[in-house]
């Protein structure tokens, strides 16, 4: 008889080093970098962590005193590190500098060689891992990140679906990473295929679906077009964020579940303290919602508020409780000082 499943949550991808110069100085300006980690599914994994749920991150980070401190900073943040495990190669890193009003910010990445671009397919035991589990969920960035990356993924969504356990993918990648002789088109249908939840541009949709959208194409058609491809998927979610500057932007979330879109009501956020992370906060709101409220317009509305309140946070993660978000959801928007 198998364990009993709780609502624990796997996630699977590279933990980076994030450098930067403090507040919005430029990288002309710097003469001293902060020091913080993330990555885009450790990111949901801390966050719905700070929601309450136990949350277990699986990645490789080098045998080094920096990747013991990236360890560390995981379990700090309430992570289970258990399933770390350690390899050759450097630190991934990133360098972020933090644009404002018209100036945009700018990322430079540095994880060609990472430890985790290295890791095997074969080290990694997923019905082991995911027993008890309930929920896993990866991003587009991790398969298009090595051959080896792209096989564990594979690997855990297959073992995830043959444990009866939901599978959650947001399929954003990004171009420029895919560099190990395999294309996206080839690589990435075969992961969307096992996800009951995807989070999804029409942009998204259009470079891993069959056939092709046309510019006037609505968002809930480009969802039909994925689920008709891909039966298993319940649901497709997506956010529009308006870009008025760095420093001032609008969110929507948007959920088709099949039959009819429901979304969630606008935020207006400005000036903005962080914007890195901001969509592994919704899709960790998103997760936290589906579980929890059995409700899509409660879900999508937790999920945006949960990325709303992100952008108040320095770092890549959403260190805010369920009753932050609940709060903001209610209406409480004054920022006013909780004694």
């Amino acid at each position: 008889m198998g364990s009993l499943k709780t609502n624990r949550v796997v996630t699977f991808g590279e933990v980076m080093m994030r450098l930067s110069p403090p507040g919005n100085a430029t990288f002309a300006q710097a003469t001293n970098l902060n020091i913080l980690f993330g990555g885009g599914e450790a990111n949901v994994a801390i966050s719905l962590a700070y929601f309450g749920l136990p949350a277990s991150h699986v990645t490789q980070f080098p045998n080094t005193n920096l990747g013991r401190a990236a360890t560390q900073f995981l379990r700090h943040h309430w992570i289970d590190t258990s399933l770390v495990q350690y390899g050759d190669g450097d630190m991934g890193l990133y360098f972020l500098e933090k644009g404002a009003i018209h100036r945009s910010s700018e990322i430079i990445y540095q994880r060609a060689h990472s430890s985790f671009s290295k890791i095997d397919a074969a080290s990694l035991d997923w019905k082991k891992i995911l027993e008890g589990a309930n929920w896993f969920h990866w991003t587009g960035i991790t398969p298009a990140v090595s051959a080896g990356a792209a096989a564990c993924c594979a690997e855990a969504i297959i073992t995830a679906n043959q444990l009866g356990i939901t599978v959650s993918g947001d399929i954003h990648s990004r171009s420029s990473l895919w560099n190990y002789g395999k294309p996206q088109k080839e690589i990435m249908p075969k992961l969307i295929e096992g996800c009951d939840i995807v989070i999804a541009s029409k942009y998204d949709i259009d470079k891993n679906c069959d056939g092709s959208a046309n510019e006037k194409e609505k968002f809930s058609e480009s969802a039909v077009r994925l689920m008709k491809q891909f039966p298993r998927i319940r649901k497709v979610v997506d956010k529009d964020r308006v870009s008025v500057s760095a420093s001032h932007n609008r969110i929507k979330g948007k959920l088709w579940n099949g039959k009819t879109i429901v979304e969630s009501k606008e935020y207006d956020i400005t000036p903005i303290v962080d914007r890195i992370g901001t969509g592994d906060a919704f899709a960790a709101g998103l997760l936290y919602g589906l579980m929890n409220f059995n409700d899509d317009d409660k879900a999508i509305n937790f999920a945006t508020a949960a990325c709303s309140l992100k952008h108040s946070i320095e770092g890549d993660a959403n260190l805010v409780s369920v009753d932050k978000v609940l709060n903001l959801m209610q209406g409480d928007t004054s920022g006013k000082i909780q004694r």
